[in-house]
Formats: C-alpha cells, sequence, structure tokens
C-alpha cells in the first residue's frame, strides 16, 4: 500500500470527532516529531508543525470529522443524540459507533430508526431520518435508564463513527476522507520534504480542531503568516467540475471569492506542471479558510483539495487525486509565494 494511504488509514481509524481531536493530533505530532519535524499546541488544541522560526506560508487541514454526542439516555436504557457539524443521517443509518466517556471508558453502539423493525413498522421507510425519530442501539444489557447510567454514559459523552475504510482499484472509500485524505497529503508531503529542508522553508503546516462547526481557522496562526493555502475536500457531483483523479482549485465557495493572485498561480502551477486539475465554484462550502477571514486575518487565502464523491457520507477519492493535490502544494512552495 503506498506510504499516503496509510497514514490516511492510521488516522481515519482514530477517532476526532470535532471537540475530540487530541488522540489524532497527538499520532501526527509523535510521528512528526520522530522525523526531526517539530510541533506545537495551540491554545485551543491546533496542532502546528514546522522547522522554519518565521513562516510566511501556512498550509492547512483540519482533522476534525462530522460525529455526534449524547443528548440523553432512553427510558429502556439507550441514548438521543445529537449531531456535531453537517451529519448526513441518512449516510449513517446503520452505522457502528464508539461512545466516548469522560472517564476513558468507551462502548459500542448503532445509529438506528426508532422502532426499526419492518416487521413491526410498515412505516419504516417512509419516516424522516432526523434526530428526533433516531436513536443510538447501546451494545450492553441495559433496560432501563439507570442500567446505563451505572456504566458511566452521560450527555456530553462523544460518538465517534466507524469510517469503514477500504481501498480498492486506487480507490479510497471511508467516512471522514473530508477532511483527513487532505490531512494525510500533508503529512505525507512533509516526510518527503524531511526535517532539513523545512528549516530552510518559510512555511508551517496547520492541523485544525474545529472546522466542522465553523471556527477551527479564526485563530492560532503564526504571526509572521502572509499566504494561508488551505487544503480541504474537492466537490464532486451535479453543476461542478470536480473529479476524484483531480485537484479541485476553488476560485469562490460560500463565503465568496478566493484571492485572486493566490487562486491564478496556483492555475499556471497546475497547468505548467502538467497536474490534473480543475477550476471550481463550490455552492455550499466553507473552509478554515471562511473562518480566518471573518476572524479578521490579514492574509491572502486560497482553497485546493482532492475530488471527494458524496461528501459527508460515505465517501470516496482516489489515490491520483490525492498526489495531485500533494505536487500542487509541493509547486507553490518551490516557485508559487514570494511574500
Amino acid at each position: 500500500m503506498e506510504r499516503i494511504v496509510e497514514i490516511l488509514r492510521k488516522i481515519l481509524e482514530i477517532p476526532s470527532p470535532t471537540g475530540y481531536t487530541k488522540e489524532v493530533t497527538a499520532y501526527i505530532a509523535q510521528l512528526l516529531n520522530e522525523n526531526g519535524i517539530k510541533t506545537y499546541y495551540t491554545n485551543k488544541g491546533a496542532l502546528v508543525a514546522g522547522n522554519h522560526p518565521k513562516p510566511k506560508l501556512v498550509i492547512a487541514a483540519h482533522v476534525d470529522t462530522l460525529g455526534a454526542m449524547v443528548r440523553g439516555i432512553l427510558p429502556d436504557g439507550h441514548l438521543t443524540f445529537t449531531r456535531i457539524g453537517g451529519l448526513h443521517l441518512p449516510a449513517f443509518e446503520g452505522e457502528y459507533c464508539t461512545i466516548i466517556t469522560r472517564s476513558g471508558k468507551r462502548y459500542r453502539g448503532t445509529l438506528l430508526l426508532k422502532n426499526p423493525s419492518v416487521h413491526v413498522n410498515k412505516e419504516a421507510g417512509k419516516k424522516e431520518r432526523k434526530e428526533e425519530n433516531m436513536y443510538i442501539r447501546l451494545d450492553e444489557l441495559v433496560e432501563k435508564k439507570e442500567d446505563t447510567e451505572k456504566l458511566g454514559i452521560r450527555p456530553g459523552d462523544f460518538i465517534a463513527f466507524d469510517p469503514k475504510f477500504e481501498y480498492v482499484n486506487g480507490f479510497v472509500k471511508a467516512h471522514f476522507l473530508d477532511d483527513k485524505a487532505s490531512v494525510a497529503v500533508l503529512i505525507d508531503l512533509m516526510l518527503d520534504l524531511g526535517a532539513e529542508t523545512l528549516e530552510k522553508l518559510p512555511v508551517a503546516f496547520f492541523f485544525s480542531p474545529y472546522e466542522e462547526v465553523g471556527h477551527g481557522g479564526s485563530s492560532g496562526y503564526p504571526p509572521s503568516m502572509r499566504e494561508l493555502l488551505v487544503v480541504d475536500m474537492g466537490v464532486v457531483g451535479d453543476g461542478v467540475a470536480g473529479k476524484e483523479t483531480a485537484v479541485s482549485i476553488a476560485a469562490k465557495d460560500s463565503s465568496g471569492p478566493y484571492d485572486y493572485e493566490m487562486t491564478t498561480k496556483l492555475i499556471e502551477l497546475a497547468e505548467k506542471r502538467n497536474i490534473p486539475h480543475v477550476v471550481d465554484v463550490f455552492p455550499y462550502y466553507g473552509s478554515d479558510g471562511s473562518a480566518a477571514v471573518r476572524a479578521g486575518w490579514d492574509v491572502r487565502v486560497a482553497l485546493i483539495g482532492q475530488g471527494v464523491h458524496a461528501s459527508h457520507g460515505m465517501e470516496r477519492t482516489h489515490i491520483k487525486g490525492m498526489f495531485a493535490t500533494k505536487e500542487l502544494i509541493r509547486a507553490y512552495i518551490e516557485e508559487g509565494f514570494g511574500v
């Protein structure tokens, strides 16, 4: 298996719903530190990596994923929940999950429609998939609320869904490729560049912990930053140009246009180096770059990323798209920025 795919598989296996990213950032920090790449945490829990003391270019991806949180305990001992981020419930119905308690205990469960058996519920197929109509079936011998409370499960406990990773014919299939595919790209690129090269390059890498709820990229960057290159998923679907085998360069999303000069330079570099790419407009999309601009950072911002099909569901991309994204970042580092 390609190293980049193995990195992706490993970080997908580490639960990281928004608000509970400490395990995955610890793994990334250890991996980078073992290879001579320095890291530190921001006050809010973002991980910053790189060896240059005053980086001018920051390259960002987010480690947090969609997920859920225990909202309450039902009379029969099973769980109600609230979504974290834009979890698309029809795409997660029937998925296995892990409930992580505040004391560190872990329990297994399944997201289901209430009264899900078609043998007793003729309306099961017609019910709207929304929080009020669904629950987490807990894989423990519970019959009443008190049984579940004795396990240490409480409202506010995180719920992490299984990624269901599979690599076949160059395709990577899993939940949460948004944005762990980009995280794997950045890690793989840093390992390629190596510690000595990163000492000379005024570049840092930023792993955001709160993107799925809108404020991950709002703070914590090195004060020397002048450009922010956000690496997030490229949209694939009707009305957009994205492809799983290419890198998408976003000219605009829901938050408005991205920086003209940076975006133009990225397009020119992709054309010059024959990197498979598309230029696109994302209709329902925001990024850590959007959060940075709203927070008042006086920086240029651009957005790229490998095409991801079926976003916020059972997502899929291709290793060609991941490599195209990696090579465009490398090209921008080598000759694209001069601030």
